[in-house]
């Protein structure tokens, strides 16, 4: 069985994104299916949300 996360920004903890370690995202309203994500793909994403030269809604905290 798979170890899956929910994002600490979700205010109820129902409507977000999860992440599985060596697995991959998934919706919490949708948990049977998933995007598969490689270690390199994820922290590659993680990378670009956290760039000071990322605009607008993509970086953590926009909108908080």
């Amino acid at each position: 069985m798979s170890r899956w996360r929910k994002s600490s920004y979700s205010a109820d903890q129902q409507d977000c994104v999860e992440v599985g370690c060596g697995i991959g995202i998934r919706d919490s309203k949708a948990p049977t299916t998933h995007l598969p994500l490689s270690d390199k793909a994820w922290s590659a994403f993680l990378s670009y949300i956290i760039s000071p030269s990322t605009s607008g809604s993509m970086r953590i905290g926009a909108g908080r």
